[in-house]
């Protein structure tokens, strides 16, 4: 695929991660009394400030094939090291922790009295979550999604630690403009930049059209 298209995948399916498992991590952390809370809440947000080189680095350790996980996951066809799968997993854990704080942040602006009144009417905190919580939160939830995709779409870092940077297979926009930057084919890497900017504007002010000029407003407003 070329870097635009490999680009827009990968985003994608990272994203389509990112939402699922942020909004089930979200509904534990919200039932969760436990006193390590922040401890989880500080690892979830970990790869936020962590270098995107230590975040790779990580991975490439976990998935290797030179260690017991990694060559569990080749014995069963699933090799990530030097894949697109592996750029989908570093676009995912670096996109994950901006759905996350996201969308916990929208969560914890709702009016608490409309899911007491659930409560009180003998629904289950799982439907109390994606019944009344969701839609309350949905800008929070949206805007977390956009931000998602535009981070696992300009993932470098990570990426080039754990898939490389193969023509045609793991070369992603950012990775392409690296190296048309390295080789100077400058026009060729100005095309690419064009091409990312054009793309994420076109993004944002879609949704942001939308939601009426909400998007980035306060969450306690949706």
């Amino acid at each position: 695929m070329s870097p635009f298209v490999l680009s827009i995948y990968v985003a994608t399916i990272s994203l389509v991660i990112v939402v699922i498992v942020g909004l089930c991590v979200c509904f534990g952390m919200k039932q969760c009394r436990c006193r390590g809370v922040a401890i989880i809440d500080a690892l979830l947000t970990l790869p936020l400030v962590l270098p995107p080189v230590v975040v790779g680095f990580a991975l490439l350790m976990m998935f290797s094939p030179g260690y017991v996980f990694g060559a569990w996951l080749e014995s069963h066809g699933l090799g990530v090291v030097f894949s697109v799968l592996g750029a989908i997993c570093a676009s995912s854990v670096i996109a994950f922790p901006l759905f996350y704080q996201t969308v916990r942040s929208a969560l914890q602006s709702i009016d608490y009295n409309m899911e007491d009144v659930a409560r009180t009417l003998g629904a289950s905190e799982l439907r109390i979550f994606l019944t009344i919580s969701i839609p309350l939160a949905w800008k929070g939830i949206l805007t977390g999604a956009i931000l998602s995709f535009c981070r696992a779409m300009g993932e470098f870092g990570a990426t080039i630690l754990i898939a490389g940077n193969i023509p045609g297979v793991t070369r992603t926009m950012p990775l392409a403009i690296y190296s048309y930057v390295e080789s100077g084919q400058y026009g060729d890497a100005f095309d690419l930049v064009i091409y990312i900017c054009v793309l994420t504007l076109s993004l944002l002010s879609a949704i942001h059209l939308m939601t009426k000029g909400a998007l980035f407003s306060d969450h306690d407003r949706a």
